[in-house]
């Protein structure tokens, strides 16, 4: 059982402090770290956690740290931990900018410790299950709509929404990012609310996502193309489609769909495939995952480094936007 402290008992945090009591065959929640009292307050009331004080004393009565404070934070606080030996999970994104982030994955390997982060759509029910269907994606459009909540309006509707599309697709993709380019719109906040970013890899492959913070309805949703087969995930219902194409040697059955391809090229049926979704918390099982990596010594399934390159291709979709401001 790993000893496991948490930085941030806001939103989010309250939820990974109430998932950690859920696993205590894998974690003992030894305490949390709050500079906010109203906060702290719930938290002790409500999950019974005791409040350190000091950063450095939980730090030095856990074996890892759970970082879910503000973005601004992450450096400070994954720093701190991991010059006091800690393995550390830390939410989306790594961290602020992207010279943090190689900050913190030198300090990682320095000390010899693993970070993890929360790109939660990883652990998507939906998405493990369409993992087995990906071979060499050539076209993926993806929408991440959401009803507008102040929270998060601090940063740009990429660092606060896409991000999330742009680490799944990053991990998809088998090649080296070659061309960006977005537009987008400030609506009700000082930064972007809107984006639409186009990402050409080197391997051909082109990436089309769209984020929005004011719809009218909330949207998660992924559509991948590639030869013979079109993969639809939808991470807010939690539903995979899968339409896919088959040659046909003989005589096709009278009740399949059949493509005639002309110039005596090989039928092709269309197979549709609904897999049944087993039902999953996306934070539980990342929390799982981050507890396998430590006691099995083996690489997190979202690393350091995914979390650092997803950053990068994010501010490089930032610089997109700020230039197209500054050429009107």
């Amino acid at each position: 059982m790993l000893k496991i402290g948490v930085f941030g008992a806001g939103h989010l945090g309250k939820i990974h402090i109430k998932l950690i009591l859920e696993l205590p065959q894998l974690f003992e929640l030894v305490g949390f770290y709050d500079i906010d009292d109203n906060n702290a307050r719930q938290v002790e009331e409500n999950f019974k956690v005791k409040r350190f004080q000091s950063l450095d004393d939980l730090l030095s009565n856990v074996d890892c740290i759970d970082i879910v404070t503000p973005t601004i934070s992450h450096f400070e606080l994954a720093e701190r931990a991991l010059n006091a030996g800690k393995h550390i999970f830390i939410e989306k994104p790594i961290s602020q900018t992207v010279e943090e982030a190689e900050k913190i994955l030198e300090l990682a390997q320095k000390n010899r410790l693993k970070v993890q982060i929360g790109h939660v759509e990883r652990f998507n029910p939906a998405f493990q299950k369409a993992l087995p269907f990906f071979n060499e994606p050539m076209f993926i459009e993806t929408h991440r709509l959401a009803q507008f909540n102040p929270r998060g309006t601090d940063v740009p509707v990429v660092l606060d929404l896409m991000i999330h599309d742009i680490d799944i697709i990053l991990s998809v993709v088998k090649s080296e990012v070659k061309n960006i380019s977005a537009s987008g719109v400030a609506v009700v906040s000082e930064s972007d609310d809107i984006c639409n970013a186009r990402i050409e890899f080197e391997n051909g492959c082109v990436a089309n996502l769209t984020s929005s913070r004011i719809s009218l309805k909330n949207m998660r949703k992924s559509r991948f193309f590639q030869k013979d087969a079109y993969i639809s995930v939808d991470f807010l219902s939690k539903e995979l489609e899968v339409v896919r194409m088959q040659g046909i040697d003989g005589e096709p059955d009278p009740f399949d769909i059949v493509f005639d391809m002309g110039n005596h090229a090989q039928k092709k049926k269309v197979l549709f495939d609904k897999p049944d979704i087993e039902a999953s918390n996306a934070i539980s099982e990342e929390l799982k995952s981050f507890h396998k990596a430590l006691t099995t010594d083996s690489e997190p399934v979202v690393d350091g480094e995914a979390g650092a390159k997803a950053l990068e291709v994010a501010y490089r979709i930032l610089a997109c936007l700020n230039n197209a401001k500054i050429s009107i």
